[in-house]
């Protein structure tokens, strides 16, 4: 009697399936806590809440994630490194320091509308472990150094007016990070209205004569 050559399909995942599920649930799990993390602060959220909204157990999260601190670092992580990466796009592009500058803060104030940005700036680093609170602060002086870097080249090339970098860098992202407390999704202003308006009235102070 033949045997059938025909193929059995598999019941298990392959390494590739098995890898893509295990990145949408830990994806499914930052995108929940985040959510906690904001409007309800990270002390008073726990694993529990967590592990509870997504109809799972607190030890199910633990396949994903070591620690509470290690979730809320990736989430400051991803707001963080969100606003470098475009940064770091904008200081490379032509133009002036101005017009690069523009473009730069255009992207942190929209950064500063969603869930990881405002996770960015409703975090204090007391919060973190001291090692994920080095980690922080050095992603946060890089982006930092970037927007200086641009404001004293567009000092340089006359589009910024002359001052001191440090304070203008300190000024900008201090108002960009403080959208991510009083903005409302559900307002009647649009991110991007949110976030065009706040970077005019910005760059009115740091163009020359005090025009956009």
């Amino acid at each position: 009697m033949a045997r059938s050559s025909a193929a059995v399909a598999s019941p298990w995942s392959t390494p590739e399936e098995r890898a893509r599920e295990r990145e949408q649930k830990r994806e499914a799990v930052l995108g929940t806590a985040v959510r906690f993390f904001n409007t309800k602060g990270f002390h008073a959220t726990s694993l529990d809440d967590v592990a509870l909204a997504l109809n799972v157990t607190k030890p199910t999260i633990y396949h994903y994630f070591a620690s509470k601190d290690e979730v809320l670092f990736e989430c400051v992580r991803r707001g963080l490194e969100s606003i470098r990466e475009s940064a770091t796009t904008a200081a490379a592009h032509g133009g002036t320091g101005r017009e690069r500058l523009r473009t730069m803060l255009l992207d942190y104030a929209i950064v500063m509308t969603k869930d990881f940005g405002i996770c960015v700036s409703r975090t204090q680093d007391t919060q973190l472990s001291p090692d994920s609170r080095t980690r922080f602060r050095a992603l946060k002086r890089e982006i930092d150094i970037i927007i200086r870097h641009v404001i004293e080249e567009g000092i340089a090339d006359g589009s910024i007016k002359a001052g001191d970098p440090r304070l203008a860098t300190f000024t900008v992202t201090g108002a960009l990070n403080w959208i991510a407390h009083w903005y409302d999704p559900e307002g009647r202003m649009s991110a991007q209205d949110v976030a065009e308006g706040t970077v005019a009235m910005l760059l009115t102070g740091l163009s020359p004569g005090g025009k956009d």
